[in-house]
């Protein structure tokens, strides 16, 4: 049986003075539920990672993203499924973020992110933010 083949984008959504970043939890009943992540979701058919990344950002949290940077591309396997992500900057947004669809959210200090269980795809991304702003 093939693995559901699923392309997510994800925002990195960093305060004005990019000492913190906003992050939401998963709902219980969701893959890799419980754990915290970085707003985003599928890349829709037809559409480009980067507008995914700002429609998702807009349904999720609330923002309108006006600077999308690109920030690190990876895949990751589970058992049940192969995720392909894009993970982009949002260094400025128009709104104040906050989970819009029920979900906790919470500014954290970079430095306490390890504090905060993410699923493991999201490794490779920690790192590459504590390398990049801590």
């Amino acid at each position: 049986m093939d693995k559901k083949q699923i392309w997510i984008a994800a925002g990195i959504i960093l305060d004005s003075d990019k000492k913190h970043i906003f992050i939401t939890r998963r709902a219980d009943k969701a893959h890799q539920g419980g754990f915290w992540e970085f707003a985003g979701g599928k890349v829709e058919a037809g559409e480009t990672a980067e507008q995914a990344v700002i429609r998702e950002l807009h349904e999720e949290v609330g923002i309108e993203a006006t600077t999308v940077e690109p920030f690190i591309a990876l895949a990751h396997d589970y058992p049940d499924k192969s995720l392909k992500f894009d993970f982009f900057l949002i260094h400025q947004f128009k709104g104040e973020a906050f989970g819009k669809e029920g979900q906790p959210g919470e500014w954290v200090a970079i430095n306490q992110l390890a504090d905060y269980a993410f699923p493991e795809a999201n490794t490779p991304v920690l790192e590459k933010i504590q390398r990049c702003f801590a």
